[in-house]
């Protein structure tokens, strides 16, 4: 008699009875973390932000420190060097690089206030405080509790949010 494959009996065979549900389920498990929404948007930003490096690094150093290379010299500071007791000490390309994470620091700076000033992005301001009634965290622009609903006083936050915040709540009401 043949045995639908659901209704087989299990005979010590790898990967049916209860090992296989239990390794079934860990894939799934896994399935559902690496493929969550956090996971892979962990994965694309970290994907972008090496494209982004890349782009950037290419502007400090074919562009930008082209422009120092006309003004010093040269076109990095690599060949600084201090000898001391015949040990090199290369202080130029340290200096290379501090300027490369200062332009790159520059430019994300630049490109995050951009995207703000346009709109786009989710630059929500991040942390928690403890509400003065229920002592429950809520989030840190929060203006009312989400567990007791008193109205409360957003903790710290930059002018342009307490803009945004007064906006959202006059669109509310």
């Amino acid at each position: 008699m043949a045995w639908p494959e659901d209704d087989a009996p299990d005979r010590g065979r790898p990967g049916r009875g209860r090992e296989g549900g239990i390794v079934k389920g860990l894939w799934g498990e896994f399935k559902a973390f690496a493929l969550g929404g956090n996971m892979l948007d962990l994965a694309l930003g970290f994907i972008i932000g090496t494209a982004f490096a890349t782009v950037v690094d290419s502007l400090a150093g074919d562009v930008i420190m082209q422009f120092v290379a006309a003004v010093a010299g040269q076109p990095d500071f690599t060949q600084l060097v201090w000898t001391l007791n015949g040990a090199e000490i290369r202080y130029g390309a340290f200096i290379t690089v501090i300027v490369n994470f200062l332009l790159l620091a520059l430019v994300l700076f630049g490109l995050v206030k951009l995207l703000k000033k346009v709109g786009l992005g989710n630059f929500r301001a991040q942390g928690s405080h403890e509400c003065p009634y229920c002592k429950e965290f809520v989030a840190i622009d929060a203006t009312k509790c989400k567990w007791c609903t008193a109205d409360i006083e957003p903790g710290q936050m930059d002018d342009e949010d307490a803009v945004e915040i007064a906006t959202q709540q006059r669109i509310a009401e």
